[in-house]
């Protein structure tokens, strides 16, 4: 039996979102700009928005490019998201298919993108975001904008998008397997905590039904169990501002494992490419709080990036999506609990 999504060829173009990175020194200002301007970021009236977004931008940026010059002077997402797109291209080859990225804060927008989706004349266009748990943070924010510039490019072809996959088998088998890699260079005799790391949102953010931390806690549930695992903790980095966050924070996390003994191994949960948060935030700050807390070995887990489990999972979520028109998640329906009234489930083309 062919799988859903294969009795007929179809012309596809599939739309990765991501939120983007600066391409070089000068661009560090305004992709910043760019991020603390989006509404699903600063919750204010826009006439207040943007100038706090420039002061913003302005302020960070020479610390922010201080944080890229580390990595080369600019984000490497753009080149991680367009190995996925071939990768994805590949691995759904039994169609015509060409994947195209949208990015939010950076190049290629979403206004670029959706014109050359319309120029391509798909017969279909499934929209799945790059991340695997749904936040109005970034999922939502990054449809949000699409949808705009779908109708402004004039897109003509049948448009349905990917919710969420916090649990996809695909994205749990690649996390899995590169754990266990990070293990096999554990120091015999050591005991190790796992730190599942994923980028932390404001309290208030969550307080208003965003689902993000829930699916979080279902992605690790699902890691630990495949892995048989029973040290780890969810902890969460990346925190700007005054507000309060989710926690625990993962700089406190390290610094517990340190207290307690242990060696960890840091697994990012909810980035699926390298950038700065993983290559200079785990890879050298947090290396380097560790090893000033006591932390006895420090391994950090790539992200999944195109691992072929990964990647796998994403086409049978493509191809299993293309026999709906509504919103779907890996399961088929909504997934998230009454209280995460924010869910992308029931959020319609607008």
């Amino acid at each position: 039996m062919r799988p859903p999504g294969t009795e007929r060829r179809v012309k596809l173009a599939v739309v990765l979102f991501n939120l983007g990175g600066p391409d070089s020194p000068d661009a560090v200002e305004p992709f910043l700009r760019n991020l603390f301007g989006d509404p699903a970021i600063l919750s204010l009236p826009s006439l207040f928005r943007k100038p706090l977004a420039r002061f913003i931008a302005r302020r960070r940026a020479p610390v922010a490019r201080e944080i890229y010059a580390k990595i080369g002077g600019r984000s490497p997402i753009l080149e991680e998201t367009a190995a996925q797109a071939r990768a994805l291209e590949a691995a759904l080859s039994a169609h015509e298919v060409r994947a195209f990225i949208a990015m939010r804060c950076w190049k290629p927008f979403s206004d670029d993108t959706a014109r050359a989706v319309a120029a391509w004349s798909p017969d279909r266009v499934v929209l799945l975001p790059l991340y695997p748990q749904f936040s109005t943070t970034t999922s939502q924010s990054s449809l949000s904008d699409w949808y705009r510039a779908s109708k402004t490019a004039g897109i003509a072809a049948p448009q349905s998008r990917i919710c969420c996959y916090p649990r996809l088998p695909g994205f749990v088998d690649a996390l899995a397997a590169l754990t266990r890699e990070a293990l096999a260079k554990a120091r015999p005799g050591l005991s190790y905590r796992l730190l599942l790391s994923a980028h932390g949102l404001p309290e208030r953010v969550i307080a208003k039904g965003d689902p993000y931390q829930w699916q979080i806690e279902q992605s690790a549930a699902a890691l630990v169990e495949r892995l048989g695992i029973t040290d780890w903790t969810i902890c969460y980095q990346s925190r700007v501002g005054p507000l309060k966050w989710i926690g625990p924070s993962t700089d406190a996390e390290i610094r517990r494992a340190g207290a307690d003994g242990k060696g960890v191994v840091v697994v990012p949960m909810a980035f699926v490419s390298e950038h700065s948060e993983t290559l200079v935030e785990l890879d050298i700050e947090y290396a380097k709080l560790a090893q000033k807390a006591g932390v006895r070995d420090y391994l950090r887990v790539p992200t999944v990036s195109a691992h072929p489990a990964f990647i796998a999972g994403l086409a049978e979520l493509v191809l299993r999506h293309l026999s709906q028109e509504k919103p779907a998640t890996y399961e088929g329906d909504r997934i998230c609990p009454a209280p995460c009234g924010a869910c992308g489930y029931p959020r319609g083309m607008k």
